[in-house]
């Protein structure tokens, strides 16, 4: 068994803005683990909606949790409130998640043992959709298309914001190239691989970290959801990277989109007649 010295601190970042129906679910989730996380920092991004009184409430409700809360009100946007969340934490890992996620309770246990080894320096997990149908085949579905892709991607693998942890160190190696305004065109999770792997971090996908998550950008029309995933091309064309594999997670997408987008539409009709 490691020692206590040598087990890693797992800190949580949650970017949040105008969550009020999933914050509160998502940070009880994230307190209520096998293995407590060291920290747990929710960011707000100027909400207008019930987001940071129903924090608030949470800190009042735990006060001996180690749940910390930030305000970034300097301007609208993912990637600055993730970097305000990541820069506090003074954990040996950074833990992120949207506040729409909804952790697995051993989450914090696994992530521990995946950055025991030292070769590690980030890592991305599998999803559940907890508002999907069929939700243990839509999971395992899941984390076999990123474990095909993490295998036909030689390169540049790339972390999912909704589920993804990197050493503190790492983090701060890279803090200083990262891509400010990559959520407006890009995706910012896609542009920190990119910067960590440019610096010879290893990212490495982990199945056991495994986080639950909603299914709602399927809601978009599918011309917006043309627009989102492009966002890969967008990403990697930035950064010069013009490698037919990389855009492997693309066409894994829109290749799943019909049957999830009629998957979920079937579930909302089938909830919305037992109301």
């Amino acid at each position: 068994m490691p020692t206590s010295d040598s087990v890693p601190t797992i800190g949580i970042v949650i970017p949040a803005y105008n969550e009020e129906s999933t914050i509160r679910s998502c940070v009880l989730a994230a307190l209520n683990q096998t293995v407590p996380a060291r920290e747990i920092v929710v960011v707000d991004n100027m909400s207008t909606d019930l987001t940071p009184t129903i924090l608030q409430e949470l800190k009042s409700d735990f006060p001996d949790a180690p749940l910390i809360l930030l305000t970034q009100d300097r301007e609208q946007g993912i990637t600055p409130t993730r970097n305000m969340g990541f820069d506090a934490v003074t954990s040996d890992v950074i833990g992120r998640i949207d506040s729409d996620s909804v952790l697995e309770p051993n989450w914090v246990e696994s992530t521990i043992k995946v950055f025991l080894d030292n070769s590690v320096d980030a890592a991305t997990g599998p999803v559940t959709y907890y508002d999907m149908p069929l939700r243990r085949y839509m999971a395992r579905a899941d984390d076999s298309a990123r474990k095909a892709i993490s295998r036909l991607v030689k390169q540049y693998h790339f972390l999912f914001g909704t589920n993804m942890a990197l050493r503190r160190t790492a983090w701060e190696k890279v803090r200083g190239d990262i891509c400010l305004d990559a959520d407006k065109h890009m995706f910012e999770d896609i542009d920190l691989s990119v910067h960590l792997y440019d610096e010879g971090f290893a990212i490495v996908y982990a199945p056991d970290m495994v986080v639950g998550m909603s299914s709602r950008r399927l809601d978009d029309s599918p011309k917006d959801f043309l627009a989102y995933v492009k966002r890969f091309d967008t990403t990697y064309n930035h950064h010069g990277l013009r490698t037919r594999s990389l855009r492997i997670p693309q066409w894994a997408y829109l290749g799943v989109y019909p049957i999830a987008k009629s998957l979920r539409w079937s579930h909302k009709i089938r909830e919305a007649r037992k109301r």
